[in-house]
């Protein structure tokens, strides 16, 4: 009997589409909006003044911004050069010194044990090698030093709005779904002998409508408005009817305004010896 291997997954490719996705649309605006999350991660991570720390695949840098404010010695990397900038124009108007540099999640361009701290909100978890981007942030932090992540999880919104996309326009095949970090038992297959801690949080979204937050994340939001730009017409009138479904189902709002729970993970490891 002969058994087939799985074909091996082109991570370079895949990245580059992935790149295309997070590159598109204005990611900032939706980003903006989460700032909340980084500064709980960083109370959460409880970072001290001093402290040399890297945001890993920081978008607009709302994690970066939130570490710096507590004076710590940051470092905020991604691989969407737009986005760097974004970071770069919030913290000259704070005026707060920060280092922004390119670097890819899963080849991060720095020695081992150079950080006293990593986060990432919402960022690595989409590195389409997951192993091998866990593994670089275990690297980069010293012994006893912390990861301080925010994983959306499967089942809250976000994670069924990106399934949903997903069903319109599916993912590569053979990838894990990024939603895998937001849960206990894929932390402990990507983080095994390290200390996890992690925190059911909910992130409330608040628009003015179903049809407004859709307006919003169809402009901004990579991975909705590279869907609807993909899609025919017809399909894209399917899609924004499976997601405003979605919102409805989960808006604890009102008729005037929206607010849907995003169920996240706000997760923290301490690194071993």
């Amino acid at each position: 009997m002969t058994i087939l291997e799985a074909p091996a997954i082109d991570y370079a490719a895949i990245k580059q589409r992935q790149q295309a996705v997070w590159s598109s649309g204005d990611y900032a605006v939706i980003g903006a909006t989460l700032q909340i999350v980084g500064e709980n991660l960083c109370e959460a991570a409880d970072l001290r003044a001093g402290s040399a720390v890297l945001d890993v695949a920081a978008g607009n840098g709302n994690a970066t911004l939130a570490a710096a404010r507590r004076f710590a010695r940051v470092t905020s990397t991604d691989y969407v050069p737009a986005l760097l900038e974004r970071g770069r124009e919030r913290a000259a108007a704070e005026r707060l010194a920060i280092e922004f540099r390119a670097a890819d999640a899963e080849a991060l361009p720095f020695a081992d044990a150079s950080f006293d701290a990593a986060l990432s909100t919402f960022g690595v978890m989409f590195a389409p090698d997951q192993e091998r981007a866990a593994a670089e942030l275990v690297r980069v932090v010293r012994p006893g030093g912390r990861i301080g992540l925010a994983n959306w999880t499967p089942d809250g919104f976000v994670g069924l709005l990106l399934k949903t996309v997903g069903q319109h326009m599916p993912p590569p095949a053979g990838l894990r779904p990024p939603v895998r970090w937001g849960t206990p038992q894929g932390l402990r297959e990507l983080f095994p002998g390290q200390q996890v801690r992690a925190t059911p949080r909910d992130f409330m979204f608040r628009y003015e409508s179903p049809r407004h937050w859709l307006e919003v994340f169809r402009a901004c939001y990579g991975p909705v408005h590279r869907a609807f730009t993909a899609l025919a017409p017809d399909r894209q009138e399917l899609l924004a009817r499976d997601i405003l479904a979605l919102l409805e189902r989960f808006n604890r709002g009102s008729a005037r305004a929206l607010l849907v729970p995003g169920a996240y993970l706000e997760v923290v490891i301490t690194r071993g010896a």
